[in-house]
């Protein structure tokens, strides 16, 4: 066994490479841990991200503050809120997706598996394997079906029994039946809905352990729409799922816990900034929420 072999998970997912090596590590490395059986309840089930008092600048401008909750291993959850409540910045910084942005930055913590994503011996490309996301609108690649699955797979050096990967993460992102005849066509032939769910084939082809969806299905019709509903409940067994969406009927058809996030309003300076009122099981959230914003907000007084 070499070296890189031997490394650790804690010590990958910090950054620890031996001198000069830079490949990583391409078999999983967390343990699989199997479904609780205790329905959408957290009780028994390992805690994947812990967000403590979690801030967010773009530049001079707090677009989230105070955001403190726990997301648990298998299981859909849901973050829902008025537009401009920050959904999207929290879900992109579950990954570090917004580290690109100019003035960006992130206070409080953001731990994964008890990591530090936001640690300075983070290895962010390591984050994003292990953190995959599946944007609003399907982006294919101007490449085959194919290539467009093996393409991160190939860039992590993931090349062994590539067609068996590509075929797997087709098959459970429910699209292989549909293009196995002609995976060299180009990804971008297909539908909206078939190219979503290539772009889902493409996240989880590299073995991640969570899949961010940020609105995956508003751009898609109602068949398409329930054909990514049904996927997501077919993934939960093997992956923890978190999706943004406006749709509160999704997020009741799909979801176990529901984090709701709202807007705070400074009169004076004319500033917005996205705060999280509540999180809990998605039932407890629909039908009986603890703060009246949160229930003034699903019933559909205020949106």
């Amino acid at each position: 066994m070499t070296d890189q072999e031997s490394r650790t998970a804690s010590q990958i997912i910090r950054g620890e490479m031996p001198a000069g090596r830079v490949r990583l590590r391409t078999e999983p490395v967390l343990p699989v841990i199997r479904p609780a059986v205790n329905g959408g309840g957290t009780e028994t089930r390992p805690v994947v991200f812990d967000i403590r008092d979690m801030a967010v600048f773009y530049g001079s401008n707090r677009a989230l503050v105070g955001t403190t909750l726990k997301i648990h291993r298998n299981l859909v959850t849901a973050v829902i809120g008025p537009s401009g409540c920050g959904k999207s910045t929290f879900i992109r910084s579950l990954n570090r997706m917004n580290d690109s942005i100019p003035g960006f930055r992130l206070e409080g913590q953001v731990l994964y598996h008890g990591h530090d994503l936001y640690g300075s011996r983070a290895n962010r490309v390591e984050v994003r394997r292990r953190i995959g996301m599946v944007f609003q609108k399907p982006n294919p690649f101007p490449k085959s079906i194919y290539d467009n699955v093996a393409w991160a797979a190939r860039n992590l050096s993931m090349r062994a029994r590539l067609d068996d990967r590509v075929e797997e993460a087709l098959r459970q992102a429910a699209l292989w039946d549909e293009v196995k005849n002609r995976l060299k066509t180009s990804g971008l032939s297909l539908s909206g809905g078939q190219a979503q769910r290539l772009c889902i084939a493409r996240t989880i082809a590299v073995e991640p352990d969570v899949v961010l969806m940020d609105e995956p299905a508003s751009a898609l019709d109602p068949i398409a729409t329930s054909r990514i509903e049904d996927l997501m409940r077919e993934m939960r067994p093997r992956y923890t799922i978190v999706i943004v969406t406006h749709n509160m009927q999704q997020a009741t058809r799909v979801s176990d816990q529901t984090a709701f996030f709202s807007v705070l309003t400074d009169s004076k300076t004319d500033t917005r900034t996205g705060v999280l009122i509540e999180h809990g099981p998605t039932q407890q959230i629909f039908e009986d929420p603890h703060d009246p914003r949160t229930q003034a907000y699903v019933t559909g007084r205020i949106g």
